[in-house]
């Protein structure tokens, strides 16, 4: 899992969840903003982020610098991912199965804006046990991280793609 310099990349960003959190003081409730914010190029570069601040905008800028720290590549076949991939992160995990041309994004919330913003076009998804929108989303982006693509694998064990697949 190498991450990626974003410093001269064009990204897209989009807002995953925004939660409003309270913290009980002598004198009240303190009201916060929390924002996940999922970024991607659309070419297999995804990463997100966690922002908290009083004001929704200033936690929404805060998650995107915060996933700009944190992009990583992904393997794409053509429009899809390689193979199917179970990702997994506390209670959450998310099936992700590859998908023929022109089937689109089969996914739901959280797990669509990974997948869009990575630039896959055709992919079958299943949220399994949580839907708290943290834990999918790095569970998806656990996922995807390690999906590997036929070339990568056939390199590590010293054959031939063709070879491999007989």
């Amino acid at each position: 899992m190498a991450l990626i310099d974003a410093s001269n990349m064009e990204l897209e960003e989009k807002v995953v969840a925004i939660n409003r959190v309270s913290k009980t003081v002598k004198g009240g409730r303190i009201m916060k903003f929390s924002a996940l914010v999922v970024v991607g190029d659309g070419n297999g570069i995804v990463g997100f982020g966690i922002g908290k601040s009083g004001e929704v905008p200033d936690a929404i800028r805060k998650a995107i610098q915060d996933a700009k720290k944190n992009l990583i590549r992904i393997s794409l076949k053509g429009t899809t991912i390689p193979h199917e991939i179970v990702g997994k992160f506390g209670a959450g995990e998310v099936l992700m199965r590859p998908a023929a041309p022109g089937t689109g994004v089969i996914a739901g919330g959280p797990v669509r804006a990974v997948v869009e913003i990575a630039g896959i076009k055709d992919i079958r998804t299943k949220s399994l046990r949580s839907n708290n929108p943290y834990n999918v989303v790095r569970a998806t982006v656990n996922g995807l991280s390690r999906v590997r693509s036929a070339e990568t694998v056939a390199a590590l064990r010293g054959k031939t793609v063709k070879e491999m697949l007989g």
